[in-house]
């Protein structure tokens, strides 16, 4: 006997459309075999690679912008960076599941120039892992300093070399891990360390005295260049999306609004890090704050504790590094250039999936590709890994050369990409997105011939449905009527109601944007130097 409560929920739960994408999702799954990764897992993976060391230079920044335009800053820079990752989670759309990357959307977008994305992401990546090597050296030193004053007698001690060289005895077993998901413990050790350091400013801000009112700029800020100066330490400081296709492959859910809660999550956690220690340590300092606030406590063992946290912080954070590092270096020795007529021609072949034909369609970190074999794999990880040490050994300071490779790489990555890929593999005229809009009517279709063959058994339960569905729609007709300017289409938490065309005219303009602040990084990271000279 029917249920008639069931059927009254379901048939107010889910449209066609709905059934349609998980129908989708599902299929997808069985055919790239879809990961294992939980969604608190993947918040924490994600919200790891987002909070750094960068999350102490928050009150300098705002010490430029002052508190009003630092705090809207702040915000608008965590929305740029989440709307790039819900473009890149729609582009995963157009490959079979657990095969997305960069390298197999250059594929589908702009072949030739793959190589190129691929390397800058490596770059990037390399040299913020190396950077993180040699913040352990700098800082193990005073650690040890800090918790025992007779560490200073012991030369080996205080030599930074020694402490790179042994926390690579961490770093080297965490970096072989294939899967990301495996580094969710760590991760979580690497955020009770930001959770200390958040604790620590915290407290002093509640603690000690606060910095007289002349030297706190509520609403006005330091001007236009000090401004632009600090904007880079902003928008890098979200920088993430190197593993955000690592993450939609693991991702064991991946329905839209599983996608959409990892990301809000993710982003807005850090964004209220970020505005909790940017307001409470310039309220502390005022103008007077440095880029690194720890600095300016004095010694302690709460500081020490600190300067310890953070070297936790950046040696969990290394193999999140060389993670997608290795992923693009794989790319880029494996690049051929492409025919891309030819490649058409096979793509528009009849057959519907999948999108980008490949001798074998197996799950790997490279997208749509033979996964990698242990042997590269190992080969891959060993040279990453011995060029970044021997980088972080005979150089001091990457400072310079960072800013440069932040300047195009992570807004390369944040922004220009994810824009771009989405705005060309969305074009209505393209071959894969006409595809995937076949393969959305096809299912619909099968849905529709699965309710059919169940039409005797089901027949009272459609005929409740069909009563309520004229219920409803003459209620809403009336709401209509007496609403007019009510939105046709209902917000939804999965962002499913968005219109197509401005998801691709805002994806556009995001890839503007990103150029934008790239020449602006460029511009003063050159007139840094001059300055320097």
């Amino acid at each position: 006997m029917p249920n008639y409560s069931t059927i009254g929920e379901s048939s107010g739960s889910a449209s066609a459309s709905d059934m349609a994408r998980q129908k989708r999702a599902r299929g997808r799954q069985k055919e790239g075999g879809g990961g294992q990764a939980t969604i608190v897992s993947s918040v924490i993976n994600l919200l790891n690679t987002i909070i750094g060391a960068g999350t102490l230079a928050m009150p300098s920044a705002m010490s430029h912008f002052g508190m009003t335009l630092g705090v809207i800053v702040i915000v608008w820079s965590g929305f740029t960076s989440a709307f790039g990752l819900y473009l890149q989670s729609r582009c995963a759309r157009y490959l079979d599941r657990g095969t997305s990357s960069f390298f197999a959307l250059s594929q589908m977008t702009y072949p030739n120039a793959a190589v190129i994305f691929d390397a800058a992401i490596a770059i990037k990546c390399f040299g913020v892992g190396v950077s993180y090597m040699i913040i352990i050296g700098d800082l193990m030193p005073g650690v040890v300093e800090g918790f025992d004053g007779r560490a200073a007698d012991i030369p080996f001690l205080m030599d930074r070399n020694f402490w790179i060289t042994a926390f690579m005895l961490v770093i080297i077993p965490l970096s072989f891990l294939r899967r990301l998901d495996s580094l969710k413990y760590t991760s979580i050790v690497a955020l009770i360390a930001i959770g200390y350091l958040i604790v620590l400013v915290v407290y002093h801000f509640a603690s000690d005295v606060l910095a007289p009112r002349d030297k706190i700029r509520f609403v006005s800020w330091g001007g236009p260049v000090e401004a632009l100066a600090s904007l880079p330490v902003v928008i890098f400081a979200y920088t993430c999306h190197q593993n955000m296709f690592s993450i939609l492959n693991e991702l064991a859910n991946n329905s839209p609004g599983s996608v959409v809660g990892v990301i809000s999550s993710s982003i807005g956690s850090a964004a209220g890090v970020y505005v909790l220690v940017a307001i409470t340590g310039y309220l502390t300092f005022g103008n007077d704050v440095i880029g690194n606030i720890v600095s300016m406590y004095p010694a302690s063992i709460a500081s020490t504790i600190a300067k310890a946290a953070i070297v936790i912080l950046v040696t969990f954070s290394i193999p999140l590094q060389v993670h997608p590092c290795r992923a693009s270096v794989d790319a880029v020795l494996k690049w051929r250039p492409k025919d891309v007529s030819r490649s058409q021609a096979r793509t528009s072949s009849p057959g519907g999936r999948p999108l980008i034909p490949t001798p074998v369609q197996s799950r790997s970190d490279h997208g749509p590709t033979a996964p990698i074999s242990d042997l590269r794999f190992a080969v891959l990880t060993t040279v990453i890994l011995v060029l970044g040490y021997i980088v972080a050994l005979t150089v001091v300071s990457l400072e310079r050369v960072l800013a440069y490779v932040g300047s195009t790489g992570s807004t390369s990555i944040s922004f220009i990409l994810p824009g771009l890929f989405y705005y060309k593999i969305s074009d209505p005229n393209a071959i894969h997105h006409q595809r995937l809009m076949k393969d959305d009517g096809a299912l619909s279709l099968t849905e529709s011939e699965g309710e059919d063959e169940a039409a005797d058994e089901g027949l009272l339960g459609r005929s409740v449905e069909s009563i309520r569905s004229v219920a409803s729609g003459a209620s809403a007709k009336s709401k209509n009527t007496r609403f007019p300017w009510r939105w046709r289409r209902k917000w939804r938490w999965d962002m499913e109601h968005l219109n197509p065309e401005f998801l691709r005219g805002a994806s556009l303009a995001l890839a503007i944007y990103g150029i934008c602040v790239m020449g602006v990084c460029l511009a003063m990271n050159l007139v840094g130097t001059v300055t320097a000279h």
